[in-house]
């Protein structure tokens, strides 16, 4: 056909024309899946798995699992493949998933709020014996992972953990996961508001609920009344935050679009004040924008830090009011600077009702079912029926009295459990590394709790508050970029130019206030036998070169290269 002023391109080639889809946001219209996550997730909702786990795959064995089952919705009932045994880091972003992929699970216990009861821990220590070679990891999110689960043992194992008031629903995949929330709620004598009431509401409303349990991704939620803020606020989708508000007192500053893994993002808040008895229904007017608003073309965008940035914090209030609660926020005032540079509750602390809580510290989160069952006892020993996880892999015990507190303490040490921890074994968290996890590079636990050794040996009168986070890849699952040291595993050259497990070095990062992320200096990176020479010579050059008062964190940011090296 001939050009003409009416089809003046009749004679060039044709151009196919695709509809623009966009980001894949429900809210503008755009429903199609646009990826594999997205297809399997309409296929069949995440929380319908269980039907097929109990009635079938427990019976069949692993094999007869679906893989859209297997890799995708098995995860909304907590339950991971672990890594194959004998795969090196090397292999991990080179070999396909079913080459990666152990016939054992992980299983990731949920626990809102990180509260337990001693009968609760007990079972999870009884299952941990019985069915996982006797693991047991306290996760950064107040939860209890094991490991070595086989399919055929996961009904009985639910059947005991839901007698007990405890489950795995939504502890992972793309829904609401472990709402976080202070470990001392309702007990610390100088809380500002405690929020046990709204991390309820919030789990039997929504968690099990097909409302939410098809979102673009993972959300994090975090709330906490403690002068501490001691829940890391600042890296989660949602986070309620307490403050005292000067009209209408105690309450919740409110913060959207934290988030670390690749592409970290420090939260940010509304300037709006949310009272007790509205946090259920904001929080669910968040994760309703995320879900109708969040992007689900790409997995690598699909968080709802990307929204809040396209969008900021001014636009997502005004969404949130207009379109999901239908009325304003209140106006109110950001968080008090914390009342401490440690925010674990490590230590001895008096509570609201004269007694005390006594929080301790494992080796970079790692027990085992054994020892769970120990602090059970020693818990009900010592007068108290409850206990708590922290976000720091932490401990605590409730309720002990005065007389009993020095007992407690020494029984926890004779079980390598200390409430009196140095600096090292208090500030070092480590995440699942290669031992277990399919996306690990390197070897994260027992290096951790051998660097404490070394440590403690080397440096014995360093005293001052320090974190030191290793990551076995570039998840952050241990929030390496919000550490004194971040440690990113990663493979590297040794001297004699041979390939080796190591880590690329974050300095200076923190929470509170000053949050900020690490520093990476060009180049630095260090080899895992090479660490602790590495975190000791940075360390002394820090004790040399500090001004009074000086935090670590703040030091790093002005240190020359040179002394960080």
């Amino acid at each position: 056909m001939a050009a003409t002023p009416q089809n003046p391109d009749a004679s060039a080639p044709r151009r196919k024309v695709s509809r623009h889809r966009g980001e894949g946001q429900w809210a503008m219209g755009h429903y199609t899946p646009l990826n594999g996550n997205e297809q399997f997730k309409k296929d069949d909702d995440g929380l319908n798995v269980r039907t097929r786990i109990e009635t079938i795959y427990s019976k069949r064995g692993f094999d007869s699992i679906d893989p859209n089952d297997l890799r995708g919705r098995m995860r909304w009932w907590g339950l991971y493949t672990q890594r194959k045994p004998g795969i090196d880091g090397g292999k991990t972003a080179v070999l396909e998933p079913e080459e990666l992929d152990d016939k054992y699970f992980m299983l990731r216990v949920r626990i809102d709020g990180g509260r337990l009861t001693t009968q609760q821990l007990r079972v999870i220590g009884e299952i941990s014996q019985e069915f996982a070679r006797g693991s047991a990891d306290i996760t950064d999110r107040q939860n209890i992972q094991l490991h070595w689960i086989r399919i055929e043992d996961v009904p009985e194992i639910w059947n005991r953990l839901e007698a007990v008031g405890l489950s795995t629903t939504e502890a992972c995949g793309d829904c609401p996961r472990v709402v976080i929330g202070s470990p001392v709620a309702g007990i610390a004598e100088d809380e500002i508001i405690d929020g046990t009431w709204a991390i309820d509401e919030i789990h039997e409303r929504y968690i099990g609920s097909k409302e939410f349990s098809n979102l673009p991704r993972k959300f994090k939620t975090a709330i906490s009344g403690s002068p501490l803020l001691d829940v890391v606020h600042e890296i989660n989708d949602v986070a309620f935050v307490g403050v005292e508000h000067p009209e209408h007192g105690p309450g919740f500053d409110l913060w959207v679009g934290g988030g670390l893994s690749t592409n970290p993002k420090i939260g940010v808040r509304l300037g709006a004040w949310v009272p007790l008895n509205e946090v259920p229904d904001v929080w669910a007017g968040v994760i309703g924008i995320f879900r109708d608003y969040g992007y689900r073309r790409l997995r690598t965008r699909a968080r709802l830090k990307f929204l809040v940035a396209d969008w900021g914090p001014e636009k997502f209030r005004q969404v949130l009011q207009d379109e999901y609660l239908k009325r304003a926020l209140v106006d109110g005032p950001a968080p008090a600077e914390p009342v401490s540079r440690w925010r674990d509750h490590v230590g001895v602390h008096r509570q609201q009702d004269g007694n005390f809580y006594v929080g301790f510290a494992p080796r970079v989160g790692r027990v085992d079912g054994a020892t769970l069952a120990k602090i059970a006892d020693l818990a009900e020993a010592h007068g108290s029926g409850r206990v708590r996880t922290t976000v720091e892999q932490k401990m605590i015990i409730l309720d002990v009295t005065e007389a009993q507190v020095e007992s407690l303490v020494e029984a926890l040490q004779a079980l390598d459990l200390t409430a009196e921890p140095s600096p090292f074994r208090r500030g070092t968290m480590a995440c699942t590394g290669i031992e277990y996890c399919k996306l690990a590079i390197v070897e994260t636990k027992q290096r951790g709790s051998a660097l404490i050794d070394e440590l403690e040996r080397r440096l014995p009168e360093f005293d001052e508050p320090l974190t030191i986070n290793l990551n076995g890849c570039p998840n952050a699952c241990a929030r390496i970029q919000v550490a004194d040291i971040g440690l990113k595993g990663q493979l590297v050259l040794d001297d004699q130019g041979n390939q080796v497990e190591g880590y690329q070095v974050h300095l200076g990062g923190a929470l509170g206030l000053e949050a900020g992320f690490g520093r990476k200096v060009r180049g630095l990176k260090v080899t895992s036998d090479e660490l602790p020479d590495y975190v000791e010579r940075v360390l002394k050059r820090f004790q040399a070169e500090r001004e009074d008062g000086e935090r670590f964190a703040a030091w790093a940011s002005r240190a020359s290269e040179e002394a960080l090296s």
